[in-house]
């Protein structure tokens, strides 16, 4: 499974999301400066985690986007679903694809294990998770070598 640049950028947007939690609704520039691409591809993003339930869209003066849900109640694997069109490992199993092997194909059970092994990890992963993994890595101090 290769994650495309939306699925890894929509990630990064709903850690900061759940990093800021308690701040209110964030406003798309702060979220824009934080995980960069252009402006257009992040109202794309944010538009299909709403359409997905898991962002809110606040209007008028201090508004912004927030978190649809608790972060706890938000895992990767939902995330990831959301924002692929597809994260089979192989095409015979993407959309009910078929092959003429299927029946046949001793190898389409190791990538059925191998997505159901990558499904069941990144369900186990929530995004209060990546925003405590967040907040360490801007808290830890820099190692400078010589």
């Amino acid at each position: 499974m290769k994650l495309s640049t939306r699925g890894r950028f929509g990630l990064r947007v709903l850690v900061e999301l759940a990093v800021r939690q308690d701040q209110g609704p964030i406003m798309m520039e702060h979220l824009n400066a934080c995980v960069g691409g252009s402006r257009k591809y992040l109202y794309n993003l944010l538009t299909t985690l709403k359409h997905a339930g898991l962002v809110r869209a606040v209007r008028g003066a201090g508004g912004g986007y927030t978190l649809a849900r608790r972060p706890e109640q938000i895992s990767v694997h939902e995330v990831v679903r959301s924002l692929e069109e597809d994260s089979s490992p192989v095409d015979c199993q993407a959309g009910g694809r078929r092959c003429g092997q299927l029946d046949t194909c001793a190898t389409r059970e190791v990538w059925l294990e191998l997505d159901q092994t990558v499904e069941r990890v990144l369900s186990a992963i929530r995004l209060s998770e990546l925003a405590e993994r967040q907040q360490r890595k801007c808290a830890e101090p820099p190692m400078f070598h010589i």
